[in-house]
């Protein structure tokens, strides 16, 4: 298992609705490990498996669901 995270800056996150959403979709892909949701500071954390997915295809599920990302960093844990 290679374990990373993403972080996702998006725009106009609403705190109730957004952080539910964004949760039970992210938490379908399968070697999604957890999910995280700041909408004070607009941003998301995930924890994945790169193994099963990957940080681009976390991003443009976010799009699809019609979330505007700014931008995207990803950081490798080396275990």
């Amino acid at each position: 298992m290679s374990k990373e995270s993403a972080y996702f800056e998006i725009r106009n996150l609403s705190v109730k609705h957004d952080t539910k959403t964004l949760k039970r979709s992210l938490d379908s892909f399968r070697g999604v490990l957890s999910v995280s949701v700041n909408p004070e500071k607009n941003s998301l954390a995930v924890d994945y498996d790169s193994t099963g997915v990957s940080s681009h295809q976390l991003r443009r599920h976010l799009e699809e669901l019609g979330y505007q990302v700014v931008s995207t960093q990803t950081d490798e844990h080396k275990m």
